[in-house]
């Protein structure tokens, strides 16, 4: 059999193998939008832009025409890089708004029963503890928490994987001694 012939005929089954990416891009949704959304909710403390970030990602993969070789991390990579650009944003319109008195643009939450305000205050201080992390160790610490393995994480946030395992556990003492 000819060498070339025989590539040729592999190509051509791989590919009559291979589902379209239409078929391919719900199951991708419905499989791995809620994760998304639950990550970067805890990763931002803002479910409103969680949920427009988690969208503007699948409408990037959609817009992409093909699936990559990890969505999962191509999701995360691709979050990412839209919430900080939305933070970049936000940022810039705070040092607007500072301009103004405070009072103007701050509001004191509604109050709630008694039961709810200590696990208020607990979500409060785990995410103050969170955002003093750097941003890598913040992503490092929810995405393991989300079930991601360690080959996801390096894919995700462009590390060596070998190196992800001592990250991790400097991310978790340097969470302890921020939190505590």
């Amino acid at each position: 059999i000819d060498p070339l012939a025989s590539a040729l005929a592999r190509l051509v089954l791989d590919r009559a193998s291979a589902r379209p990416f239409d078929d391919e891009f719900p199951a991708a949704f419905d499989a791995r939008f809620p994760e998304l959304f639950r990550w970067l909710d805890r990763y931002s403390g803002d479910s409103s832009l969680a949920s427009d970030v988690a969208q503007e990602a699948f409408v990037r993969l959609y817009q992409r025409g093909e699936m990559p070789a990890d969505v999962r991390a191509w999701l995360v990579s691709v979050a990412l890089n839209l919430v900080r650009d939305e933070q970049r944003r936000i940022a810039r319109r705070r040092r607007l708004l500072l301009k103004r008195s405070v009072g103007d643009t701050m509001a004191d939450a509604a109050p709630s029963p008694e039961d709810d305000v200590l696990a208020v205050e607990r979500r409060a201080l785990v995410r103050r503890a969170l955002h003093a992390l750097p941003e890598r160790d913040r992503a490092l610490l929810l995405l393991r928490e989300e079930g991601y393995s360690y080959r996801e994480l390096a894919a995700a946030l462009d590390l060596v994987e070998t190196s992800v395992g001592t990250l991790l556990a400097r991310a978790k003492v340097a969470f302890r001694e921020v939190y505590e």
